[in-house]
């Protein structure tokens, strides 16, 4: 299983995503979900994968290869707007379901893939899509300024409550890792390390790229903190005086 989160507010662009695989229980193993594209002064995109580990390895190689779109092999490093970016990955996802979709079904196994891409490319302002198993992908928007991927239920609810387009990079930086924090504490198929990337609107490139792992100073300090916060939160509550 994973979880995979991305923040698209006013000061730019926040992804964040686990590293846990798993094939059984006994077959645990660590790969890293994000691929990024960072070429200063021109561009940072940052694309977070879930799904069958081996279908978006071969997406990915088909992105860093070049693929046939609009009528020109491109790739991400090349593509002149995010809107193209976010179809090129979803033709790169049908060609891998055309190839290897049959084989899959043979075996019984469903084309399992949904992707997170986040960036700025020059000319154009910080956008932030979730591409499916079929290519189709839909945007964040003022009103939704965050996507998840993966085992998303439990790292929801603090996004609702707090998450809006004015939130400040550093506060967003934060809440996804709460987010991350509340999703490994309720599920074991996610797992460390965490790879973190920020795209600073305007700067056109990757501001922040950061593994963290369990003895990262900052992420021990925000999972005991949150936990200390709701122990305090729930000691303050008023008790129901309905109950005899």
């Amino acid at each position: 299983m994973t979880y995979c989160v991305g923040l698209r507010v006013e000061e730019g662009i926040i992804m964040l995503s686990d590293t846990r695989t798993n094939a059984g229980l006994d077959n645990i193993s660590t790969f890293s979900k994000m691929f990024v594209v960072d070429q200063p002064g021109d561009r940072g995109l940052v694309l977070l994968t879930a799904g069958n580990l081996a279908i978006t390895q071969t997406v990915w190689n088909f992105l860093e290869a070049g693929i046939w779109h609009n009528g020109v092999q491109q790739r991400l490093h090349d593509v002149p707007d995010m809107f193209d970016a976010a179809q090129l990955v979803g033709a790169a996802v049908r060609l891998v379901s055309q190839k290897d979709g049959p084989s899959l079904a043979a075996q019984g196994l469903s084309f399992d893939c949904s992707m997170l891409l986040g960036g700025q490319i020059d000319g154009g302002v910080p956008r932030l899509f979730l591409i499916y198993s079929a290519g189709n992908f839909i945007e964040a928007t003022e009103d939704t300024p965050f996507l998840q991927i993966g085992e998303h239920k439990y790292g929801k609810p603090i996004l609702d409550r707090v998450l809006t387009r004015q939130t400040s990079l550093i506060e967003g930086v934060a809440l996804t890792l709460i987010s991350m924090d509340s999703t490994l504490r309720s599920n074991l198929s996610v797992g460390m390390p965490l790879d973190l990337a920020v795209i600073r609107a305007g700067q056109l490139g990757i501001c922040t790229r950061r593994r963290i792992t369990e003895d990262d100073a900052y992420y021990r300090t925000i999972r005991d903190g949150w936990s200390s916060a709701l122990r305090d939160a729930y000691q303050a509550l008023p008790r129901p005086d309905f109950v005899v």
